[in-house]
């Protein structure tokens, strides 16, 4: 596959675009949004494959961007649990439904923030600890499984950091390093199930540009938030996303 057809070319720079803006730490839905836009044109899992190299690209520059701004203890509990989970999606790929995922991240992820917006309609929001093991382990695990099997691991490590309030920075920081950790650890999985071709490497440049560009935008934009912006931004993205999941999974049962 190349992208010498103008159509799936437009496509694929909107799809880098809005995933840049995510990578560099503006809003979780935009990211959300890089496959889809892709699958029109492309079945989805060689769209996942074609974007793979696109996202370590980004990853390496929102980890220059952010640098020394994140959370170590959320990285050290979440990180190996998450590689876990990636190798749980590998050894599950044939069998997992990719349409069964989405909608149950996305039924969790709606619960999450129905329960946000009624504890803080309530007052009743308590700021949650970085020292959960068992939670960190849990969500984590499920992130790096949602985010091997359909793309979407976000709604589950943000249902564990983002109660934590940390600071714009120091959040966005903490989810670059987690899902370059992540987006790296894919590249074998990938390549073993075949989904890299010789048309990734043509297709690739193009995007580049717009790659770059658009993650330091998104972090130029999250520097600038303060928290009493940033975190109701972030619920409100969280929420798009879970119906978003929950309508593609039901779509595609």
């Amino acid at each position: 596959m190349t992208l010498s057809d103008p159509l799936i070319l437009t496509a694929s720079l909107i799809a880098v675009a809005f995933v840049g803006l995510s990578k560099g730490g503006f809003g979780g839905a935009f990211g959300l949004l890089g496959v889809p836009i892709m699958a029109l044109f492309i079945p989805p899992l060689q769209a996942a494959a074609l974007l793979l190299p696109i996202y370590l690209l980004m990853d390496a520059v929102s980890l220059w961007t952010w640098r020394g701004q994140w959370d170590k203890h959320i990285l050290w509990q979440m990180v190996p649990a998450g590689l876990i989970g990636i190798f749980i999606g590998w050894l599950t790929a044939s069998i997992v439904s990719d349409a069964a995922v989405r909608l149950l991240v996305g039924l969790v992820a709606l619960g999450f923030v129905v329960m946000t917006v009624i504890k803080a309609r309530y007052k009743t929001a308590d700021k949650a600890r970085t020292g959960n093991p068992l939670s960190a382990g849990f969500w984590g695990l499920l992130s790096g499984f949602t985010s091997f099997v359909a793309h979407a691991g976000g709604p589950t490590f943000q249902i564990h950091v983002m109660p934590m309030r940390l600071s714009p920075s120091l959040y966005t920081g903490t989810s670059v390093v987690f899902f370059a950790f992540m987006n790296a650890s894919k590249i074998i999985p990938y390549y073993a199930l075949g989904q890299f071709g010789l048309y990734n490497v043509s297709a690739l440049l193009p995007m580049l540009p717009v790659a770059v560009i658009a993650t330091l935008t998104g972090a130029f934009i999250v520097k600038r938030m303060d928290a009493n912006k940033f975190y109701p931004f972030m619920y409100s993205m969280v929420g798009i996303v879970s119906i978003k999941l929950i309508y593609d999974g039901m779509s595609a049962l």
